[in-house]
């Protein structure tokens, strides 16, 4: 990983100027590194507003998740594998859709109308879920939910690589998953509020989703825009084909294997809530395990994104799944409702580590030409495993127990870890030059 690949002059760049270097800065810097040059790099705009993006709408959505497994159970009577089937089906759907919005986004090379109108059904799902009245229905807007989860999320991933230089893209993503996960802080926090304005009827806080829901729609329509295509983009063949996926290069597909067997090792968050209130956690207080989970992984996500630039990936990657494995434990044989806080704790700072570090590894290993079909390979892959995750988490609960979901889960973090100490050697990034 560590590797440098000698650059080649390319026509139409001044001597003395490598690609990819910006003129008055010594090659093999950075901006501040030279004498009389106090400035520092910076991260571009578009990634703050799209962290924004992404706070409001997941101030919507958990708010929304946080109390959908509760609604489910106590209001329409679903069954625990139900809820594995709708958590898994959801999400698999999200993963599979990402695919061709992709490979969409980079024939076009328009990302900004793909990801305005996955905002957008988003937003318009959110009055269905109090307007439910049986499991049909919120299996309904679930499923449209995350089609739209599903065609904004590979390009947005995409559009972030291509406007962030590559040694701060960890920065970058750390960044937009901290104010995601500040915005799925805040619904809990919103939801747990309501719940008592409302005297826990479900139905009337779940109305209060739809306003930071349109908010975001309205962000990502008037302040995001989106670069034009680079020279390499330019130069490149223009087709529409997922056949393309053959050009991704060895690295790319390590990333993608390491993502699914990470991914088995984590299911739903509806089986946290559910366990919390399992444990004796009351109905009007279960948002509180989102809420723990989400500071959390809000407040490390920038600090962990950052690292993932400077220290070698499977270390974070192992530390990651490391916490995972305790916080496995902690749910499995919690007793009160302490020990399922404590739990939800470590599961957000697991997160932290792994998630953002996930996507810059996917766009380090990524031709900038297909940037969007990689992300929407990864996630495709990565839903599939959660898919499976979910379901196998519902029947491990409805069968033998709650404890038992969390034991496999924990099994799986560990095999995972083992596996990740022997492919880390063959993750192989390209020179910090490329693909800007």
């Amino acid at each position: 990983m560590g590797s440098t690949v000698m650059q080649r002059r390319s026509p139409g760049i001044s001597p003395g100027i490598s690609p990819g270097v910006t003129p008055g800065i010594t090659p093999g810097t950075r901006p501040g590194d030279n004498p009389g040059d106090n400035s520092r790099p910076k991260l571009p705009r578009e990634i703050w507003v799209l962290g924004f993006v992404s706070m409001f709408m997941d101030t919507s959505s958990e708010l929304v998740h946080s109390l959908l497994p509760v609604y489910l159970t106590t209001v329409l009577g679903a069954s625990m594998i139900t809820i594995g089937v709708i958590e898994g089906i959801a999400e698999a759907t999200a993963a599979i859709t990402k695919v061709f919005s992709g490979v969409i986004s980079d024939f076009f090379r328009k990302r900004k109308r793909l990801i305005v109108l996955g905002y957008g059904l988003a937003a318009f799902t959110k009055p269905v879920f109090p307007l439910a009245t049986t499991v049909e229905w919120v299996f309904a807007a679930r499923f449209v939910d995350r089609i739209g989860k599903g065609i904004r999320g590979a390009p947005r991933d995409a559009l972030i690589a291509d406007v962030t230089p590559q040694d701060l893209r960890g920065a970058a993503f750390g960044l937009r998953q901290a104010l995601d996960t500040v915005g799925a802080f805040i619904g809990p926090v919103l939801a747990l509020g309501f719940l008592a304005w409302f005297a826990n009827d479900l139905r009337s806080v779940l109305w209060i989703a739809v306003v930071p829901a349109f908010i975001a729609l309205l962000l990502i329509v008037v302040a995001v825009h989106e670069p034009g295509p680079s020279d390499q983009e330019r130069g490149g063949v223009r087709r529409l084909s997922l056949r393309d996926a053959r050009l991704l290069p060895h690295a790319f597909w390590v990333v993608v294997a390491l993502g699914a067997v990470f991914t088995l090792a984590r299911f739903s968050e509806a089986f946290l809530i559910l366990r919390a209130q399992d444990v004796g956690l009351g109905i009007g207080y279960v948002p509180a395990i989102m809420i723990v989970m989400n500071v959390v992984y809000a407040t490390v996500a920038f600090p962990a994104g950052a690292a993932a630039d400077r220290f070698p990936p499977h270390r974070l990657l192992i530390l990651g799944l490391a916490i995972l494995v305790v916080a496995d434990a902690l749910f499995a044989f919690a007793t009160d409702p302490v020990m399922a806080l404590a739990g939800a704790a470590l599961w957000g700072l697991h997160m932290a580590l792994t998630q953002g570090l996930l996507s810059k590894l996917v766009a380090d290993t990524a031709p900038a030409t297909l940037r969007g079909t990689a992300f929407g390979i990864f996630n495709l892959v990565a839903g599939v495993a959660l898919l499976l995750a979910s379901v196998i988490a519902g029947a491990m609960w409805t069968v033998i127990g709650p404890a038992a979901t969390f034991l496999t889960g924990a099994v799986f973090a560990g095999l995972t870890a083992l596996g990740t100490a022997g492919l880390h050697t063959r993750i192989s990034l390209p020179d910090r030059t490329a693909g800007r």
